[in-house]
């Protein structure tokens, strides 16, 4: 037998370190000099744009005016690009000296007796804005070359290099089922005591939060929903690998086509910030008819709200909107989760919307709805 797919796709020296500087660099960037940058609005550059204007920085607007010219500032937006860069041609290598690996291992799975399922729709029409869209500026974006795997091995690499710049130690199963297991040790306190027979990840990307869902409900059905071919096919040979049962299908979160009245519970993490703000209405119409009566939805994502954060952060959320591959951000942050429920079909008194600390100095912002009951 080959070597399996955690073995296969692994940094070899060289790329390990250039991947662990990208990785000390974005702390760099994201931690001290976004700190540095705070301060050099609050004492430089707001009190000149008042000078100039005769009052403060009131908006997300006018905090950019003030930045714009400043050299701090100018030099946070080309290091992040430039560090994004870096993070796609570092894990780049890892994937074009190990993808033909991983595809001759996919073939061995595939002929295989499987645990679990997959269902692939060449005939799915990508949706735009997503469809041309290269989501954190990955080169092909999501759905570059159908089922091939090297799309989802790109994700995955960023994955692991962030899990690795973080400290957080692999598995032999998934280097990343950690990231499944907060998310479903988060949502469990919400189900009070019920326990889900039937678990749907949407957006699921490559299976790191279906994969740990599944380890942490055992004895639920688990399955994943996403777009990109490339994605779950992976998701689905890593699962296979590991002897673990997941059903994956390839499919519009909108239009599913699973079961109505079938999922006790839904789950989403980090879906709806890449997802444009006027779609989400017809995600959660989808969500509500999969539902069964009782079920909750629960959706894990970005805190960037403006209300929650400085002028500051909101700038530089703006700014990785227009240059870093993040179209959609800012209309999710703008929009008010609740009003897109509402509109989806899910009643006032279904709704909630709250911040949950996930650490010490980080928050979540966790949304949804339980069918048929006040949340």
């Amino acid at each position: 037998m080959s070597d399996n797919f955690t073995q296969i796709f692994q940094p070899n020296q060289d790329e390990n370190a250039r991947q662990a500087f990208v990785g000390a660099l974005k702390r760099q960037i994201n931690a001290n000099l976004e700190k540095r940058l705070a301060t050099q609005f609050d004492e430089v550059c707001a009190p000149d744009f008042e000078q100039r204007h005769g009052h403060e920085p009131a908006n997300r607007d006018e905090a950019r005016e003030a930045l714009a010219n400043d050299p701090l500032y100018q030099m946070w937006g080309s290091l992040t690009y430039t560090s994004q860069d870096l993070m796609w041609e570092t894990v780049g290598d890892t994937v074009d000296r190990t993808v033909a690996r991983l595809e001759a291992r996919a073939a061995e799975l595939e002929q295989g007796e499987p645990v679990g399922t997959l269902t692939l729709n060449p005939e799915l029409k990508m949706p735009e804005p997503i469809g041309s869209t290269e989501i954190h500026r990955q080169p092909g974006g999501y759905f570059f070359g159908d089922k091939h795997l090297t799309a989802a091995a790109l994700y995955a690499g960023t994955l692991m290099l962030y899990t690795a710049a973080k400290g957080f130690s692999s598995s032999s199963a998934s280097p990343f089922s950690f990231v499944g297991q907060s998310v479903a040790k988060m949502v469990e306190p919400m189900l009070e005591g019920r326990k889900p027979l039937r678990i749907l990840d949407m957006g699921c990307g490559p299976g790191t939060v279906t994969f740990g869902l599944k380890q942490h409900f055992a004895d639920s059905e688990v399955h994943g929903v996403d777009l990109s071919a490339s994605f779950v096919r992976f998701a689905h040979l890593w699962a296979e690998e590991a002897g673990v049962p997941i059903h994956y299908r390839q499919a519009d979160a909108a239009d599913t086509g699973l079961e109505a009245g079938s999922f006790d519970l839904i789950v989403s993490q980090i879906m709806f910030h890449e997802t444009w703000h006027d779609k989400a209405p017809a995600i959660f119409a989808e969500a509500r008819r999969l539902l069964a009566p009782g079920g909750m939805m629960v959706n894990i994502d970005v805190p960037y709200q403006p209300e929650r954060i400085s002028l500051v952060e909101q700038v530089t959320n703006s700014w990785q909107v227009e240059n870093n591959g993040e179209p959609f951000w800012t209309g999710f942050a703008d929009s008010s989760v609740t009003d897109m429920m509402r509109n989806g079909g899910f009643a006032e008194d279904e709704c909630f919307a709250r911040y949950v600390a996930a650490g010490p100095t980080r928050d979540y912002y966790v949304f949804g709805a339980r069918l048929g009951t006040a949340a």
